[in-house]
């Protein structure tokens, strides 16, 4: 099982990383099935506000290695064979990307499946701190998680 993960303090161009994470890949035995999401900073808080910024805080080393464990234990129950994940930190403005996640398996159920439950698993257990910085001034740390 291949997988990886990055964590970005800039932005990042998901179609331009899944290109480059396809093509380290072209000496080994392709997926035969892609499952892909990415993720952007929504132009409203969670308030109805207009939300000029999404401020994500982290621990260096510790969210690095929870994000592994939770991707590595999506990968295992689904039987896939690769995994990509790429997450923003810091200051995320609206439109950018904040998550891209890429699975490869053997077939497009598992991959789906894996893709979803892992994109679940880094909402609601990923150690990230986020807070809305709105357009009128205020900011606010976020004690939940958005619905699907």
């Amino acid at each position: 099982m291949l997988i990886k993960i990055d964590l970005h303090s800039t932005g990042f161009e998901p179609l331009v990383v899944l290109e480059h994470w396809q093509q380290a890949q072209s000496g080994i035995a392709a997926s035969a099935a892609e499952a892909h999401f990415i993720g952007r900073v929504r132009g409203v808080a969670a308030d109805g506000c207009a939300l000029e910024a999404l401020e994500l805080e982290h621990y260096p080393g510790m969210t690095e290695q929870q994000l592994e464990q939770l991707a590595r234990d999506c990968c295992s129950r689904h039987r896939v064979n690769r995994c990509l994940v790429q997450h923003r930190i810091g200051r995320v403005l609206p439109g950018e990307a904040i998550v891209l996640v890429a699975i490869g398996a053997d077939r497009r159920g598992p991959a789906q499946r894996c893709c979803q439950e892992l994109l679940e698993a880094l909402k609601h257990h990923a150690p990230f701190w986020k807070r809305e910085w709105r357009s009128d001034g205020s900011r606010e740390w976020l004690s939940g998680n958005t619905p699907l």
